[in-house]
């Protein structure tokens, strides 16, 4: 019977087989749930949902595939489960906030003037005293006004309900959304070559115990640490448009500096010009040459360029296009002797996919870059370390 169900996650791109669902039907068959939708929900998400950016697609599917399904054939649509309110207002109510639900008496008189409501309304009701609705002075609905009453539906406004009664909406957890310094590691950890390199100072304890075997007496050997042996070369968008995504970037940085030793970063503003800086509050007085990056950090660096590339074209393209000083060679130039010097480069763009063929400087940037510019996404970022793998 579950047979649609199991075609239509395959259709919304979950990896889900046979396997999986034999192991649902067994579970069912072994009555290890409650016979209610929203136990069965949870129950067929873990078996068939392996990875938590697809949770999003499952929920969409299990709406659609199951919608409208009750619990049972004595179950009233309009039925508000008691017991749950109650356990949930014991809960998270004060001895205090349960004293004040008295607008219309006791607990027990709301509910059951609530349900006398559902039996009774036949229409959508808008403002007014009694009727759930909208925008008026009754106890149950919402976008009105009433010191103790249950919202029903809609946003709340004045956080003066006793009880929130909405349906149900989860999260979108995919991998279109920044999910934090965490989840960001995970994605830079696909750009990792590990080599043993440095001094002898980690235990190798195969090797000790070979050679304890061998010799007949303890044999300790020591080995270099293991490491990962990327180089990454990283440039930092800073100031303007950019403080829309502190947070963000402050997550990759944090990320990036965890995950790789040798790492060397550089502030800019808008384009790359002839000088860049480590500390933002000295920009003016302490930068780094351009050139002498580029005859410092051999070509084995990879390179990753953090901006929201939303700036005047000028300022790609024009010599004195800069809107802080005299640039004598345009940042297109600059661009492209990165790009040259390191092959093995990605641009990642903070400003969401959907506003890049609207904005010049983006496009243009972006060719630049031979079209490796990446949404900073877990997916872009994904995408990205891919990239710059098959380019070392």
């Amino acid at each position: 019977m579950f047979l649609n169900f199991l075609d239509a996650l395959r259709s919304a791109g979950i990896p889900v087989g046979m396997k999986e669902h034999l192991v649902l039907l067994e579970a069912l068959d072994a009555d290890v749930i409650a016979h209610r939708p929203e136990e069965f929900y949870y129950l067929s998400r873990a078996i068939y949902v392996k990875d938590e950016s697809l949770f999003d697609r499952f929920d969409q599917v299990f709406a659609r595939i199951f919608r409208g399904v009750s619990s049972g054939p004595e179950t009233d649509a309009q039925a508000i489960p008691e017991d749950w309110l109650r356990q949930v207002a014991e809960r998270y109510l004060s001895p205090e906030e349960m004293a004040k639900i008295n607008a219309l008496g006791d607990w027990d008189t709301l509910m059951q003037t609530l349900r006398d409501r559902l039996t009774e309304q036949q229409e959508r009701h808008e403002g007014g005293s009694k009727w759930i609705g909208t925008g008026g002075t009754s106890p149950f609905g919402h976008g009105g006004y009433n010191p103790k009453g249950i919202r029903i539906g809609g946003e709340g406004r004045h956080g003066r309900a006793v009880k929130v009664w909405d349906r149900r909406e989860f999260r979108n957890l995919d991998d279109s959304r920044e999910l934090g310094t965490r989840n960001i590691k995970v994605a830079l950890r696909r750009l990792r070559r590990f080599a043993r390199t440095g001094g002898v100072d980690e235990l190798d304890m195969d090797a000790t115990i070979d050679g304890t075997a061998r010799q007949g007496w303890l044999d300790v050997r020591m080995r270099p640490e293991r490491r990962n042996a990327i180089k990454l070369l990283l440039f930092l968008d800073i100031g303007g448009s950019m403080d829309g995504h502190v947070k963000l970037c402050e997550e990759l940085f944090s990320a990036a500096t965890a995950e790789f030793k040798h790492l060397e970063f550089f502030y800019f503003h808008n384009c790359i010009y002839e000088g860049v800086w480590k500390d933002n509050s000295r920009r003016f007085t302490e930068r780094t040459p351009t050139w002498d990056i580029l005859h410092r950090f051999g070509h084995d660096y990879k390179l990753v360029i953090v901006g929201d590339a939303a700036m005047s074209p000028y300022e790609i393209q024009v010599p004195g296009g800069s809107v802080e000083h005299m640039n004598e060679e345009s940042g297109a130039t600059w661009i492209e002797r990165l790009t040259r010097v390191y092959p093995s480069a990605a641009w990642l763009n903070p400003a969401p996919r959907s506003h890049w063929d609207y904005s010049q400087s983006t496009a243009i940037l972006r060719n630049l870059m031979g079209d490796r510019m990446y949404p900073l996404t877990l997916a872009g970022l994904d995408d990205a370390m891919r990239a710059l793998t098959r380019k070392s």
